[in-house]
């Protein structure tokens, strides 16, 4: 006679729903992000704190996927430490300055029109109209900060501490002006630092070779004494627009040069390079005829004409240069000291003037070609200025091709810049350099890769270019005198502070040129003075946000682009302003703490499915919305008949927390694929974590707090301990990938193949004991930093009992360390205990293994229906463990029996066994039909009769137990 029993069982009821609901998200996000911060701000210690300053994101358009990895990693790290007690501070900024917003608020042709306040104006609220956009979604990722105070570039506070600190470099003679070469964009009209340049690989010029007339005798050369001819000096160049501002010709003093003749003409060419001139030269067939050879050093008493200089033209120099080399050209290099880095240093140190006849638009000016000024002004370099200068060399051109190569482009505007000599200021970072590497000694790096990588930025640079020449920024307070000479010192910079303070700093270009309340005192009366319209680098702004704190920060975490950006520009700002310049009385420089961050960590770039880097000239653009609604993976299969057919199929939404197990499954120290494979992937696991959760909220029983505890419940704890240990290891040393992977190994091998599926007999059948509560609470607690909101949700879906129970800690205020369960109330001894689980779990696996095989023979479903047999010699570890748990072994095992040793008789229906190894002993696991019959309500096959309890259930199913 067949009875239903399921109302007798403990099934488990959890009003936990089995997806997330998207109107529920906002709720969940307030509780454990707007308000954890503040919780924690007010319930943490104020003498243990944690900083982690903010690296402001460009106040440019919305947010992609690149922008959530990096906010997430920030809010993964504060999460953790404050779990390990510490109170953190964390407070969102924003850069607001620069050449992208302004060009993005201001059209090109619209802003030539408009006056420098009215560009600030359409700046500025472009840029506080973003904040606010940005704040919002990066709001939406569960991030926690203290949001009411966030700060930007474009504050007065922030400006007037940045004013500060370029007056503190000025007073210890570290900002200077200097004419020289500069990375030019004529796209934005501004020089750029080396920092906002890419290089484009595929960059094709217009090169050529050209000649120009020696003037002195050429007896001058060994070997030509009875030459009559011209003789010619040949170059190579890929800008050839560069040629008006030639100044001299540079060889190489250790070079050896031929002189090779060419009709009634020679030619100067390295030894190294005359295979290739030669061809130039002579074709492809014609064996060139050398008339001499001399030293590079024998050349420097040569001079020669540049045609461009006109017809007062007069004759220039042949110089030494280090970095000619006959490896390409001629051997014979044309420096122009305007457009050039090398040729403007050994220019300067010979006297050579500067001349760079290119405009703020990169367009020739009427001195780039003085006998016919038409000839050249107007036309753009880069736009067909090379054409028109080889044009007026007319017979002097020799060869022009196209040449592909590496160039430097704007990284903004993607178009290609040019070097040109203007006026600039610039920061001095050869002298701070030696301090700015001993700082970095004391910093920790992750990836350790970092260190280099910055330290080889930090070597290769000797200035930083600080002016910019636009209108959107925070002003270099400079004072020009009537000869444009530029006035600036601490008490001009002090006195112009003071009137932006009272006027603002867009009173700098809207009040009248000529206002004297910008004059301090003591200029007063000295002649006419104007401020100056340069602004700061947008890396100055930035890298003055350490400013914003009173003390070293914890950690600075963004992308790995940032080495030659704000990780550098921070470093050096901070080191200029703070170091000890000198040996201090005890001979040390002052340098352990002069690092803005003690900890550095760097993260990689969002690559799409494909393996590439995510662009807007791509298409390929990833938005974290699109991996918060499913929109990136196919539609919901729904089995509801009534459904609209006409509705879109629902998205497979998943929230906040797929975005932010997406981050901490990645390893962020390389690039990080965002697609489909990947998504689907975080999907399944989040799946698997909401159904566990599911299963403890429905299951954990107030009574289970008294219960006795098994082995198994013992085991499960050791394991639950030392996977927290785990996952808190690598959470500390910011390994979030890792913790990740040692969480789901656990859930995987130890908690759903192992514990849940020995208890569930219990759980459901019997006293409905167990550890389910400190699992919960263990589990909740690894899962917090990376996954808040589920956090929330299941909190919010805890048992009843529990919610009456003040007691008991939100998961997310619990110390990651304090006990999960009453020590009294554990009666194993630990280290014994793990001494047994490894003779345990190989034997779990052995009868596993032999359960399979029974399986394919198909003689046996659910593992409760067999019994087993352990055989493993008399005397050995693996016997004397096992009859130390002999009682809990078929719970534990999930078996209907388990005898120890015997032999097998009787002749069952059918056996499978399985060898294993214990201690280089041998023992087998025999899987054997079970000896009784099936409990109709357990379904163990432990009952004396067909359709009969067994004993156990009979017993609870007589106490009434529903």
């Amino acid at each position: 006679m067949s009875k239903n029993w399921s109302s007798t069982l403990r099934l488990p009821k959890s009003t936990l729903p089995p997806r997330p609901l998207p109107t529920q998200h906002k709720e969940y996000i307030k509780k454990c992000a707007d308000d954890f911060y503040k919780w924690q701000a007010a319930n943490r210690p104020a003498d243990d704190t944690f900083l982690l300053h903010d690296g402001p994101p460009y106040a440019n358009g919305s947010l992609h996927a690149g922008h959530a990895l990096n906010k997430i990693l920030k809010d993964i790290i504060i999460r953790t430490k404050v779990q390990q007690g510490q109170r953190v501070t964390y407070i969102p900024g924003w850069d607001c300055h620069g050449l992208p917003i302004e060009l993005k608020a201001v059209s090109t042709e619209q802003g030539k029109t408009m006056t420098p306040h009215a560009i600030r104006q359409a700046a500025r609220d472009l840029a506080s109209k973003t904040v606010l956009e940005q704040m919002n979604s990066f709001r939406t990722y569960a991030v926690m900060s203290n949001w009411e105070n966030r700060w930007t570039t474009m504050d007065m506070a922030f400006e007037i501490n940045q004013l500060r600190l370029f007056q503190k470099l000025v007073s210890r003679g570290l900002i200077y002006r200097k004419f020289k070469p500069v990375y030019w964009s004529p796209s934005s009209g501004t020089a750029l630092a080396e920092a906002e340049l890419e290089y484009n690989e595929s960059h094709i010029s217009k090169s050529a070779y050209v000649r120009f007339p020696i003037t002195k005798d050429s007896t001058a050369i060994p070997g030509l004494e009875g030459f009559t001819g011209n003789l010619y000096a040949v170059i190579w160049t890929t800008t050839p627009w560069t040629l008006p501002a030639n100044r001299a010709i540079a060889v190489h003093d250790d070079l050896l040069y031929h002189v090779v003749r060419v009709g009634e003409d020679a030619y100067l060419v390295a030894e190294g390079g005359l295979e290739r001139v030669a061809k130039v030269l002579l074709g492809e067939e014609e064996t060139p005829e050398i008339l001499a050879t001399v030293p590079g050093s024998q050349l420097t008493q040569l001079q020669y004409i540049n045609p461009l200089q006109g017809k007062a033209a007069a004759p220039q120099p042949f110089i030494h240069g280090h970095f000619v080399t006959p490896d390409s050209g001629s051997g014979l290099v044309h420096c122009a000291p305007g457009h050039g880095f090398d040729d403007y240093l050994i220019c300067k140190d010979l006297g050579i003037p500067v001349s760079a006849p290119v405009d703020n638009d990169g367009i020739f000016t009427e001195e780039a070609y003085p006998d016919d000024p038409s000839r050249l002004k107007g036309i753009p370099v880069l736009e067909g200025g090379s054409a028109a200068v080889l044009e007026l060399f007319k017979d002097n051109v020799l060869n022009v091709h196209k040449y592909k190569h590496k160039y430097p482009y704007d990284w903004r505007t993607k178009k290609p810049i040019i070097i040109r000599a203007t006026a600039q200021w610039f920061a001095d970072v050869d002298n701070i350099k030696e301090l700015a590497l001993k700082a970095l000694e004391e910093v920790k790096f992750v990836p350790e890769s970092g260190r280099s990588r910055l330290e080889a930025f930090v070597k290769g640079r000797s200035e930083w270019c600080i002016s910019r020449q636009r209108a959107w920024g925070v002003p270099i307070p400079a004072l020009y005198d009537a000869n444009g000479d530029a006035v600036m010192t601490e008490e001009t910079i002090e006195h112009i502070i003071s009137v932006i303070q009272e006027r603002g700093t867009d009173a700098w270009w809207s009040d009248d040129a000529h206002d004297p309340a910008w004059i301090p005192a003591s200029l007063q009366g000295k002649g006419p003075f104007t401020r100056g319209r340069d602004t700061m680098d947008v890396w100055f702004d930035s890298g003055s946000s350490w400013t914003q704190t009173d003390r070293q920060a914890d950690v600075y975490l963004e992308g790995s682009d940032q080495h030659r950006g704000w990780f550098q520009s921070s470093l050096l700002t901070r080191v200029a302003a703070m170091a000890v310049q000198g040996p201090t009385p005890d001979g040390t420089t002052n340098a352990v703490g002069l690092s803005p961050f003690k900890t550095l960590i760097t993260h990689g770039f969002t690559l799409d499915k494909a393996g590439k880097k995510m662009s807007k000239s791509l298409g390929n653009i990833i938005s974290a919305d699109q991996v918060m609604d499913g929109s990136l993976l196919p539609p919901l299969k729904v089995k509801n008949k009534d459904r609209d057919p006409n509705a879109p199929p629902p998205k497979d939404a998943l929230g906040p927390d797929a975005l932010r197990l997406w981050v901490a499954s990645s390893d962020y120290t390389s690039d990080i694929v965002l697609g489909e494979p990947v998504l689907k992937t975080i999907h399944q696991s989040l799946t698997k974590y909401r159904t566990i959760i599911k299963m403890l909220t429905g299951s954990m029983e107030q009574s289970a707090r008294t219960t006795p505890l098994t082995a198994l419940d013992h085991i499960a704890l050791v394991q639950l301990k030392d996977t927290m240990a785990e996952v808190e290891r690598h959470y500390k040393n910011y390994e979030f990938n890792k913790a990740f992977s040692s969480l789901n190994r656990w859930i995987a091998n130890d908690l759903s193949a192992f514990y849940l599926e020995a208890l569930k007999d219990r759980l459901y059948c019997a006293d409905g004991g167990g550890v389910l509560e400190p699992i919960f609470m263990g589990f909740l607690r690894m899962l917090a930093p990376i996954t808040p909101v589920l956090v929330e949700e299941a909190w919010e879906h805890r048992p009843a009992w529990m919610k009456e129970d003040p007691s008991i800690l939100h998961p997310l205020h619990q110390l990651y360390n304090s006990p999960l369960i009453d020590s009294n109330r554990l009666r194993y001894d630990e280290a014994v205990l793990r001494k047994d689980i490894p003779v345990l779990m190989e034997t779990h696996a052995a009868i596993k293994a032999a359960s399979e095989l029974a399986r394919r023979g198909k003689v046996l479903g659910s593992s409760l229906g067999c019994s087993v047999v352990i055989n493993a010699p008399k005397d050995s570890k693996a016997l004397s463990v096992l009859q130390k748990y002999k009682d809990e072994l078929d719970a534990m095992f999930v078996v209907s029996s388990v005898d120890l040793g015997g032999a097998i008789e009787g002749g069952p229906a059918w056996k499978y066994v399985q060898d294993f190894e214990m201690g280089g002993q041998g023992c087998q696991a025999w899987v054997l039909p079970p000896k009784d019959h099936k409990c109709p309500r357990c379904w163990r096959f432990v009952a004396p009769a067909e359709d009969s309890l067994c004993v156990r259930c009979e017993d609870v199913v007589g106490e009434g137990v529903q």
